[in-house]
């Protein structure tokens, strides 16, 4: 099991790492938006992000956990594939937060963008809400589990 150095953690520090957790939280981002569009029904918090759907939360979560069976396997095989699951579902379903605190945010503060550099995309808090709010419960789990 390799060790990953990020602050006092007896892990060593691996750029690889930090793509792969990157690689779930987009991976999530994008079957939600994909599964969510094609087959979303249900809404999942219509009064905060009106086009979150539960199935595409469940998509999201399936091709995260998808994707981390790859890295298993593929790229990152010093963590076991049971904890890479595990920090996929983590992202998938705190990235969900993360995205449905920002759109919160966003409507209380009465506007459409958090910025101007990504128009129609939400700004640049809106393209890293997920890993701003995920990363902390990661590097947790990294820190007291692996």
């Amino acid at each position: 099991m390799a060790k990953i150095a990020y602050a006092n953690a007896n892990i060593e520090y691996s750029p690889v790492l930090l793509v792969c957790i990157f690689l779930l939280i987009w991976a999530n981002d994008s079957f939600a938006y994909l599964i969510g569009m094609k087959f979303g029904k249900r809404k999942l918090f219509p009064s905060v992000s009106p086009k979150k759907s539960v199935e595409g939360f469940i998509g999201g979560l399936v091709g995260a956990v998808l994707v981390s069976i790859i890295i298993a396997y593929k790229v990152y095989p010093g963590i076991t594939i049971a904890n890479w699951i595990i920090i996929a579902m983590m992202a998938s379903t705190l990235g969900t937060i993360g995205d449905l605190v920002q759109s919160k945010l966003k409507r209380r503060a009465g506007v459409k963008d958090s910025g101007k550099i990504m128009p129609g995309h939400g700004g640049m808090y809106d393209r890293l809400d997920s890993i701003i709010y995920t990363s902390p419960f990661i590097y947790a789990y990294l820190y007291f589990v692996i």
